[in-house]
Formats: C-alpha cells, sequence, structure tokens
C-alpha cells in the first residue's frame, strides 16, 4: 500500500506538471493563430538616422500593411547597440517586440568582455533583410581624395587622422581596425551611439573620417557634404559605382560585409516567427521596396529564419578571430 501510495503520488506530480505545461502552451497556441493583434515595436539598437534605422523605416510601412497592424519604431541606441538588444532578450515572446538590428550582433560578443544576454540561445532569427558595404567617407575640407592620399598622409603623420564610427563592435568599427592593420596607416576610433550622430560631426569637422554604412550617408555623399573614398565589399555599389572598393584602391584582403535582420526573443512560437518571415519575404519581394533599398546602396535579401540562424553562426567565430588578433576591444 505504500508502494502503491507513492507511484500515486509521482503519477499525479506529473499529471499536474504535463497539466501545466499544456495550460501554457495553449495560450501561446491560441495567441499565434490570432497573430498579431495589437501593435509591434520594432527596437532599433541605434539612434534615428543611422542605416539601420533608414533601412527599418523603408520597409515598416509595407509589414504594417501586411501584417494588419501598426509597427512603432523605438530608437534604443547605446553600447554598440547591445542595450536595445538586451531589451529585446528579456522582453516577452509573443512576437510584439521584434529586433531590427545591424550585423554588429555578431561583433559585439568579440570585443565587449560581458554581454548581458547570449547571442545565441537569447533571440530567434526571423529573417535577411538586407546587406550592403560600408563606406569610406571624408570630411570635404579633409585634403585627401582617394585612399593612397590617406594612408600616405597617416603613415607620414601618424596622430593626424581619426575615424568615426556607429559604435564599438559596429562593422564600420572593424572595417576602420582592418585598414589599420593591412595599410599600416595609424588611425584612432571614435565611436558613436549611431550612424546619425557620426556622420553630422564629421560633416562638421569634428572627426576627418567616416566607416559607415551607405544608408546613414548617402544623402550627404551625393549632397556634396561627405566625400566618398572607398566601399568595402568586394563589387563596388549599385548605389556609388564611381567609388572603388578597398581592393581596387590597392589595399589587398579587404572585405567587410554588413547585414540588417530582424529576430524575436527565444521561445517565441515558431507559427509566429513564420508569420513575421512570411510577410518580410511578401514585401521585399516587392519592386518598390527592392528600389528604396538599393537606393541607399541596400540588397534586398529574405529568405528563411535558419538562413540568418547559419549567417550569425558562421559570423561568431570569424569575428572572434579578427578581434583577437587585431587586438579590437571596446574603447
Amino acid at each position: 500500500m505504500h508502494l502503491l501510495s507513492r507511484t500515486d503520488k509521482v503519477l499525479r506530480t506529473a499529471l499536474i506538471a504535463l497539466g501545466a505545461v499544456v495550460g501554457f502552451a495553449a495560450p501561446l497556441a491560441a495567441q499565434a493563430q490570432g497573430y498579431p493583434e495589437r501593435p509591434i515595436r520594432f527596437v532599433v539598437p541605434y539612434p534615428p538616422g543611422g542605416g539601420t534605422d533608414v533601412v527599418a523605416r523603408i520597409v515598416q510601412p509595407r509589414l504594417q500593411a501586411v501584417l494588419g497592424q501598426s509597427i512603432v519604431i523605438d530608437n534604443k541606441g547605446g553600447a554598440g547597440g547591445s542595450l536595445g538588444t538586451d531589451i529585446v532578450s528579456k522582453a516577452a515572446p509573443d512576437g510584439y517586440t521584434v529586433l531590427f538590428t545591424l550585423s554588429s550582433h555578431t561583433i559585439n560578443p568579440a570585443i565587449f568582455p560581458k554581454l548581458p544576454y547570449d547571442t545565441l540561445k537569447d533571440f530567434e532569427p526571423v529573417g535577411l533583410v538586407a546587406s550592403l558595404p560600408q563606406l569610406l567617407a571624408a570630411n570635404p575640407g579633409v585634403p585627401v581624395r582617394t585612399v593612397a592620399d590617406l594612408v600616405a598622409q597617416a603613415k607620414a603623420a601618424p596622430d593626424k587622422f581619426s575615424f568615426a564610427s556607429v559604435g564599438n563592435g559596429s562593422p564600420g568599427h572593424l572595417a576602420g581596425e582592418l585598414m589599420v592593420i593591412r595599410t599600416g596607416a595609424q588611425m584612432v576610433h571614435i565611436p558613436y551611439r549611431g550612424g546619425g550622430p557620426a556622420v553630422t560631426d564629421v560633416m562638421g569637422g569634428q572627426v576627418p573620417l567616416i566607416w559607415v554604412s551607405i544608408p546613414a550617408a548617402a544623402q550627404q555623399v551625393k549632397a556634396g557634404k561627405l566625400r566618398a573614398l572607398a566601399v568595402s565589399t568586394v563589387k563596388r555599389s549599385p548605389a556609388f559605382p564611381d567609388v572603388p572598393t578597398m581592393q581596387e584602391a590597392g589595399v589587398a584582403d579587404f572585405e567587410v560585409d554588413s547585414w540588417y535582420a530582424m529576430l524575436v526573443p527565444a521561445k517565441t512560437p515558431r507559427a509566429i516567427i513564420d508569420k513575421l518571415n512570411k510577410a518580410l519575404n511578401t514585401v521585399l519581394a516587392e519592386p518598390a521596396i527592392r528600389s528604396q533599398l538599393l537606393e541607399q546602396g541596400a540588397d534586398a535579401v529574405g529568405g528563411t529564419p535558419e538562413a540568418l540562424g547559419k549567417v550569425i553562426a558562421a559570423e561568431l567565430p570569424k569575428w572572434a578571430k579578427l578581434a583577437k588578433d587585431a587586438n579590437i576591444k571596446a574603447d
């Protein structure tokens, strides 16, 4: 009887636990079925005016229309994008808080000694939005017109040049550090809280150079307020076909790609992720959206959540190695 009593207790405990799991899963399933039923918050972990913000605002109106709910863009800049990213990592996994971020997402773990979240475990990928090169640009008053000019002057006067980026761990930061490694030209990195403030200071002459995504600087380059010197990819940008790549400018073995993507908190139901992914791919297939992105120098990507997951998993060790080899750390 005693053994039977213990068995009954174990069985009862197991049934209660199973009921709790089912009870928890049932609302999530119902929630996924009706999703979205209220406005969605897109956390952009950079200030307004930067490349991430620009791209988010290109796709936002059409995503709203496809999903049938409004999307509120919430700029939460700081700590190289990790401040806003942390907010999303701790949000409810219900699809109403989405991280719209930059490829700094895979760089930050390499240069920040301790992040308040786990880049792999705390997020679920939704999809890639766009890819693009970083742009090296100068204040028009700086007497350099080519990368060769810049390298020669920087070697002659090591304390003369510094470069801005959207923050520690940004693709622009890595591009600048890689330029230093590949050319031997010493330049100091000046991190900002986002592309908007960085571009403003370079135009104002506070910093001579900038490595930044094309969407953050395209209009200023076209207006003559910045001088484009090179792009970071192996192919030229359609937005600036006359601007050479770093390799064409004489810097061998130079390539830094960057991308924009959507992620959600871990444990978000797959049905919600699939709805967001389907809406994203629908929007990115539209010629008008592809054209708007191309005007900013960005190529629409799209694809599955798994494709984004593979990119993230592949880039984490890649950037970790570069950060170690170049001794890149958060300033």
